[in-house]
């Protein structure tokens, strides 16, 4: 299986931002957290590093998601500890704003890609008749690049902004040869960009993926027109929720033909600012059931410690940050190692989560 390769240039020169509840998220800052908080000790990046954790540099197709990422620190949270303290380290204790910047330097590692299948990315071009158009080294169409011009190889977010740019186009050129129009999945799309990405003509190309804080996100969504249409049941928190960069290119794509108005043309600069807003606002949300969170606030022990004034543990309730993703991971930083401690001379077992459980348990505690 072909999967999507990334270089030290991601991980060293993205600049990433997410506009996330609790503040901006730089993946630059990740990154000198990922080594100043010696996670590099057991982590390796690209190779380097102490490989006793996965090679955070190198796609596997993990497929995870900000909650499922959260869970998972949460549940190992005691072994990663225990292999700390073999190696000398001492745990990090992370703020909200530093628990955001690691999580957006993941996005830069694409650690919430969806995995990919290079086969079913050649029958797909295949059936979407891309080659009919776009050859590999070469042009079998009037005003179309061949693929080893394709600078979105290299860059998600040029990805989105090609295929949204393109799109009039694209259906004019699938008109003139008597071709309906083709949508496309998130998964098709995946495949396509692992195979091209696999082809001997294309493994030379640098991978890069560079995001600006997303300061003007929000008024680009608004003077694009977009905040028009896209309200209430169509608001995009929703709509493109738990999907990534590439999920959201392939939505876009599929979109164009239904819009009322011919779509606005969005330089990549543009295309940053909005999907760091977009990306922000419908993945740090957790959409969990607070009725079944708190089932499992009760379930899992949480209410022995935390509603017991005797157990040293504090009364949760209503935090400047708020909870979310990042605040979870950020809490367990911070207090986990403690919490650990009490739990362990009360003979409590450490909580273990699943990820839709996680979910809810935050949709709770946003209630208090």
């Amino acid at each position: 299986m072909g999967k999507l390769r990334i270089t030290a240039a991601v991980l060293i020169a993205a600049g990433m931002a997410l506009a996330a509840d609790e503040g901006a998220g730089d993946a630059r800052r990740g990154e000198q957290l990922f080594q100043t908080e010696r996670c590099i000790q057991c982590h390796t990046v690209n190779g380097k590093g102490g490989g006793l954790a996965p090679d955070l540099g190198t796609h596997v197709g993990r497929d995870f998601t900000p909650t499922i990422m959260a869970s998972l620190m949460w549940n190992h949270a005691p072994e990663m500890w225990a292999a700390m303290r073999a190696q000398g380290v001492a745990p990090p204790t992370l703020t909200p704003d530093q628990a955001a910047d690691l999580f957006a330097y993941f996005v830069s590692a694409r650690y919430f890609e969806k995995p990919g299948d290079a086969g079913r990315g050649k029958q797909a071009m295949l059936a979407l008749h891309c080659f009919e158009c776009h050859g590999i080294t070469q042009t079998n169409a009037a005003g179309a690049p061949p693929v080893v011009k394709w600078e979105s190889l290299a860059d998600p977010v040029v990805l989105v902004q090609q295929m949204w740019n393109h799109g009039a186009g694209m259906r004019q050129a699938y008109a003139e040869r008597k071709l309906r129009w083709q949508p496309i999945t998130s998964q098709q799309l995946t495949d396509v960009v692992v195979y091209l990405q696999n082809l001997p003509e294309t493994r030379h190309l640098a991978t890069e993926f560079q995001f600006p804080p997303s300061n003007t996100g929000a008024e680009l969504f608004r003077s694009k027109g977009c905040e028009g249409c896209h309200k209430g049941p169509m608001a995009l928190e929703q709509r493109l929720r738990n999907l990534s960069l590439t999920g959201i290119a392939a939505a876009m794509w599929n979109h164009q033909p239904n819009m009322r108005q011919p779509p606005v043309t969005l330089s990549q600069e543009e295309m940053r600012q909005l999907l760091g807003y977009l990306w922000a606002q419908q993945r740090f949300g957790a959409q969990g059931d607070a009725r079944h969170g708190q089932k499992v606030f009760s379930d899992k022990g949480c209410a022995g410690c935390h509603n017991d004034s005797t157990s040293g543990a504090p009364k949760l309730g209503k935090t400047p940050e708020g909870y979310s993703d990042i605040t979870m991971v950020s809490v367990l930083w911070q207090h986990g190692p403690a919490m650990l401690d009490r739990m362990k001379q009360r003979n409590l077992p450490w909580p273990r989560f699943t990820a839709t459980q996680m979910a809810d348990l935050i949709a709770y505690l946003r209630t208090l």
